[in-house]
């Protein structure tokens, strides 16, 4: 299963910021067989879905 272009743009944009703007490492990206989105850790804290529409949603966990 690949990701969508729509995914692809919105993986490459937060990757940019995250690792640069705001200096947090990418832990793990991921395909969601089960409804095709992308999952993706940053930091420790930040979790990312990426709808195949290219909707971003998050979530943050504090400590």
């Amino acid at each position: 299963m690949k990701p969508t272009p729509q995914q692809l743009e919105q993986l490459y944009r937060l990757s940019y910021i995250l690792t640069n703007q705001m200096l947090k490492p990418i832990t793990l990206v991921r395909m969601d067989e089960r409804d095709s989105s992308l999952a993706m850790l940053a930091g420790d804290e930040i979790d990312i879905t990426i709808s195949k529409e290219g909707k971003v949603g998050y979530d943050q966990t504090e400590f």
